[in-house]
Formats: C-alpha cells, sequence, structure tokens
C-alpha cells in the first residue's frame, strides 16, 4: 500500500480482513497517529522504499501532487521494483482553481499519467469512484455496489477483480487503461453529491438485465 492517509489505511485494513498480507508505505512512517494505527491494527508501516519488494500487488492511495514522487521513491534508485507489478491506481487528478476539479481529463486521464510515470507496471485504475467510508462490503439497502476497472494487461485486471471480490464488490471492466478517462469524470459525479449533500454514504451500481 502507498498512501497513509483515510484511503490508504482503509483499503489496508480491508485487504488485511480478507487474509492477505498487507504493508503500508509512508514518507513518515514512525508518525505518532500512523504507529499508533500500526498497533491497533497489526499492518505494519514502513518507508516508501521499502514497501514493494516481495509484493503482488501495489495499491497506490496518495493525492494527486504526491504521486509522481511517491511512485518514484517506492520504484527504487534504479526504478526497478515496479517491473511487471500490479499496481492498482486509486487516485483522481483533483486540484483547485475556483472549485474542486480535474486536473487531466478527457483526452488523457490520471490513470494513463501514472503508467508513464510507472511504463513497466501494469497498472490498473480502481477504487476511486467512491468514498473511503464504503470502500469495503459496500451493501447498500438497494443492492451492492459496482467497482469499475481499466487496465491494458488483462491478467492484471484479473487480480484486481479478484481482490475487489474480497472486498464484497462486483466489478465493471472499461476496458483498457483509456476507460480511467470516464471513470475519472465518474468520480467526480460522487464527490459532487458529497458536497451538495452533505453525505458520504452512496455508490455506484451498474443495472443490467
Amino acid at each position: 500500500m502507498i498512501g497513509t492517509g483515510n484511503v490508504g489505511r482503509t483499503l489496508a485494513r480491508g485487504f488485511d480482513e480478507a487474509g492477505h498480507d498487507v504493508r503500508v508505505g509512508g514518507r513518515e512512517p514512525d508518525r505518532p497517529e500512523l504507529v499508533s494505527w500500526s498497533a491497533e491494527t497489526g499492518i505494519e508501516v514502513i518507508p516508501l522504499g521499502d514497501v514493494v519488494a516481495g509484493s503482488d500487488a501495489v495499491v497506490l492511495a496518495t493525492a494527486w501532487d504526491g504521486t509522481e514522487e511517491a511512485l518514484a521513491a517506492a520504484a527504487g534508485p534504479d526504478g526497478s521494483a515496479l517491473d511487471g507489478m500490479v499496481v492498482i491506481d486509486v487516485t483522481n487528478p483533483l486540484g483547485f482553481t475556483d472549485r474542486l476539479q480535474l486536473v487531466v481529463g478527457h483526452d488523457d486521464s490520471g490513470g494513463e499519467q501514472v503508467q508513464r510515470w510507472a511504463p513497466t507496471a501494469r497498472v490498473v485504475k480502481a477504487f476511486n469512484t467512491v468514498g473511503f467510508e464504503l470502500m469495503i462490503r459496500p451493501d447498500l439497502p438497494d443492492g451492492p455496489a459496482t467497482m469499475f476497472i481499466a487496465g491494458d494487461d488483462e491478467g492484471a485486471k484479473a487480480v484486481v477483480a479478484g481482490l475487489a471480490g474480497d472486498l464484497g464488490w462486483s466489478t465493471h471492466d472499461c476496458g483498457d487503461l483509456r476507460g480511467a478517462r470516464l471513470t475519472e469524470p465518474l468520480a467526480m459525479i460522487w464527490i459532487e453529491h458529497a458536497i451538495r449533500s452533505g453525505e458520504r454514504g452512496h455508490a455506484f451500481r451498474l443495472l443490467t438485465p
């Protein structure tokens, strides 16, 4: 897990509860808040440069403005730590002007930018269309929610679909990584509703015949 915020810690706890071996990488692993969280959950928090070694998959859960730097730190001095690695990109390329908005979009996406920053990784966009409160077991009154995924590597998408299933999600394959051009604006719909309603307990569900 790359990222120690609400999203990173929530997913780390969910995957740990699902039986996966999880460790979290952060810039300041000795921060008291993280030390306490680690003691409470039993999940190790370590420096970013050490988190990828020996992993089967990496979850990228950083604020957008720190994503490139965090990826570089996790990739190691020669950049090879992410070679062939499944990287689950949970980020959204958000920034502020007069309001919160996407700073990458329409003919590009944050997911595609992550792939350019980590060209030898197998990047899959996922978990970016819902708030951290519902990332684990999103059972709502109207039925289970849908996780939208996109990536260029079919094997990597299969891994991510399995991991999403471990957290209680059904998945919908949005095709290659250009599908992030669709899911990142979908995240903005989630965000706008949260801002307008003051509530964060909503998620998307794909209904099919």
